[in-house]
């Protein structure tokens, strides 16, 4: 089933086909570090790092890079009110983001620059821009010649007839044109600075991510992502400069995920919405808010209330009590009349799941699909506890049903990583009675050797190696040996 990810460039849906086969380089716009990260940023963290969860589920080898901006304005005002270097503020809240990401299960980036270790870099970028007739000094300053960029507005599909309308010049500035943008800032007294050939100064926001993505992944990279609100203008400069430098296109896929509001309104300080991510996770835990997140399409607006947190923490606990009712049901009568199982049921569960992650990262219908199988087993599960007992067959299908959920939810979506502790060991309490039951039950010997296969198989996806080398020496031990392929686990007897 092909990938298919909706392109903010070409207005739509297109097949994922990286620059590279197997290979995927995604770069997103990180956080600009003068305060504590709000509910926005945490939806964009925890969108793009279900986008390279899935991914590398899919098999590709992600490179995956995400930046601070870590001198700016906002900086630099902060540092000012509170009377200590700007790199104070800088390196506190870089802090309290790398927190917050420990804190919501976000998985580092393979690379994560900060632009005052890239001015170097910045410098080069700027450079090679001037020479190639893009840019130009001003007093110290350094501008791009947005009109020599025949493309400029592609991104956003603005003209530059109505770019124009808007378009001022702010007081200070020097541009020959109010559709220009500053490359380089010329130094103002007391703020930080770096020597360039055009004296010193600093880098302009839209420049530093072009310089690090080209440094880090390239001139031409796989995913360019970021929140809908960089569309225009940020984006749409980088993908001019980088463009005009290369010559070459710059991302093959824009991925923006939508906004969030609180309670229908724009989130601000002033309006006493402001939502901080500590605020959340001093309340839930952190599944609640990446199911929140997953619940609705990355593309569309989220509207954040406590309500809805409240409601996101039963769904949640609807998955959670489906894969721990596997410890009721462990407990019941062996009963080998009792009809039915869930195989059918999960198959069509993981098709529905897949088929919609296929489909520009559908988490809603993906998530669906996963509360239909919950549906399914607890019906199952209910039948069982009122005929008093369940068969083998069964309660194995429930157990796959469980792992289904659990590893869909812990590699792809990021839950349920509090609860890998009790699966390993009920992973491992598994193993040890299959093999007790291969011993005693020679009539059923077949079937109980491919069930412990399949354990084993588990276990070693989930790395966990004790347990699989476990299965084997015991199976070997009876006779059993097992013989690994590209096509699967053969097993024949000694």
């Amino acid at each position: 089933m092909s990938l298919k990810v909706y392109n903010t460039l070409s207005g739509q849906k297109e097949e994922f086909v990286p620059i590279n086969p197997g290979e995927v380089k995604i770069y997103t716009c990180g956080v600009t570090v003068y305060d504590v990260n709000h509910v926005g940023h945490g939806r964009s963290l925890i969108v793009f790092d279900m986008i390279r969860r899935y991914l590398r589920y899919l098999g590709y080898n992600v490179k995956f890079v995400r930046n601070f901006t870590d001198v700016d304005d906002k900086i630099i005002n902060r540092a000012k009110n509170e009377c200590v270097p700007f790199t104070v503020i800088a390196d506190r809240y870089i802090k309290e983001y790398f927190q917050d990401a420990e804190n919501f299960r976000i998985e580092p980036a393979d690379v994560e620059p900060r632009v005052t270790t890239h001015i170097p870099d910045i410098i080069d970028f700027i450079q090679r821009l001037i020479e190639k007739g893009y840019a130009y000094e001003v007093e110290g300053d350094v501008y791009f010649a947005v009109r020599k960029f025949k493309d400029y507005g592609k991104l956003s599909k603005r003209s530059i007839d109505e770019l124009i309308a808007g378009a001022r010049v702010e007081p200070g500035e020097k541009k020959r044109d109010p559709l220009d943008f500053a490359l380089w800032k010329a130094s103002k007294a007391g703020e930080p600075s770096w020597d360039s050939p055009w004296g010193k100064g600093r880098p302009g926001w839209h420049t530093e991510c072009c310089a690090m993505i080209f440094k880090h992944l390239g001139e031409t990279i796989d995913i360019h992502g970021g929140g809908l609100d960089l569309t225009f203008p940020h984006h749409e400069n980088e993908l001019a400069q980088a463009e005009a430098l290369s010559d070459k296109p710059f991302a093959r896929y824009w991925i923006h995920n939508g906004l969030v509001t609180v309670n229908g309104q724009k989130m601000s300080k002033s309006l006493g919405n402001y939502i901080t991510l500590k605020e959340i996770y001093a309340k839930y835990e952190p599944d609640i808010l990446r199911l929140l997140v997953l619940s609705v399409h990355y593309r569309s607006p989220l509207d954040f209330s406590w309500e809805k947190m409240e409601e996101t923490k039963k769904a949640y606990e609807r998955l959670k009590n489906a894969m721990e009712e596997y410890e009721v049901l462990k407990k019941l009568p062996v009963n080998e009349n009792f009809e039915g199982h869930l195989y059918d049921a999960i198959a069509k569960a993981e098709q529905g799941f897949y088929a919609a992650m296929s489909d520009d990262f559908n988490t809603p219908e993906a998530l669906a699909s996963l509360f239909g199988l919950v549906r399914e087993m607890n019906i199952l599960k209910d039948r069982a506890v009122k005929e008093g007992g369940i068969s083998r067959k069964a309660l194995e299908s429930y157990r796959e049903a469980k792992e289904v959920i659990h590893k869909i939810g812990r590699d792809i979506f990021g839950l349920f990583d509090s609860l890998q502790p009790c699966i390993e060991e009920e992973l491992k309490d598994v193993a040890v009675e299959k093999v007790a039951e291969l011993a005693e039950i020679d009539k059923e010997e077949k079937e109980l050797i491919e069930m412990l296969i399949e354990v084993r198989n588990i276990a070693r996806k989930q790395k966990n190696f004790e347990i699989a080398d476990m299965i084997r020496d015991r199976l070997s031990e009876m006779g059993v040996v097992l013989e690994d392929t590209p096509v699967g686990t053969k097993w024949k007897k000694k």
